[in-house]
């Protein structure tokens, strides 16, 4: 079986308009006409790695808002999954079980997700956050077969109105993704130029 290459975008791609549909059926329209939208790419619901990293998108919502950027997190889970497991999160959330959107904006699976040393001192911090939260009955285990895979790297997209890319990030591990403070750092850049 032969490996299909895969086609990474850049800022300046312009991406084709779409509506996406978030796990709670809310139709969310992509690019936004007014607004910033960073869509991320997480590996799958439950995912403590990708938990870890969230909540600090969570404390820094408002921030984020505020800098004229709606949140949008892709995960390669069913509704029912996400629902689930991330059904907290005050952002979109859409799911993406057959991984189109995923192979659209050539968002990548390999085992250096969780094999990179990189990764290694994220693991145990987030398993912990995971373990604390189920024995507080906050949220459940992660599940042992994830749809998708467990081997999904994180990337990032931040779209301007009429979908211009103005800013992307593949990550090379699990945990390789925009801090909050990173993704304010290129919305302040792409507000200047808009």
């Amino acid at each position: 079986m032969t490996r299909q290459a895969i086609t990474k975008l850049a800022a300046g791609d312009i991406i084709a308009p779409r509506t996406l549909m978030t796990m709670n059926g809310r139709q969310l329209p992509v690019p936004d006409s007014a607004r910033l939208q960073h869509i991320q790419f997480r590996r799958f619901a439950g995912c403590p790695i990708c938990n870890l990293h969230l909540r600090s998108f969570v404390t820094g919502a408002a921030a984020i808002d505020a800098a004229g950027v709606d949140e949008i997190v892709v995960f390669h889970s069913t509704k029912e999954e996400l629902l689930k497991y991330e059904n907290d999160l005050p952002f979109a959330v859409i799911p993406d079980p057959a991984k189109e959107l995923y192979r659209e904006f050539g968002v990548e699976s390999a085992a250096r997700a969780i094999a990179s040393p990189r990764v290694w001192l994220t693991i145990p911090r987030a398993m912990g956050g995971t373990i604390w939260g189920a024995l507080r009955g906050r949220n459940p285990m992660a599940p042992h077969n994830p749809t998708g895979g467990p081997l999904g790297l994180p990337a990032d997209f931040l779209v301007a109105p009429g979908g211009r890319i103005v800013a992307v990030h593949y990550g090379t591990h699990a945990y390789d993704q925009w801090s909050v403070d990173e993704l304010l750092a290129h919305a302040t850049a792409a507000l200047t130029t808009l």
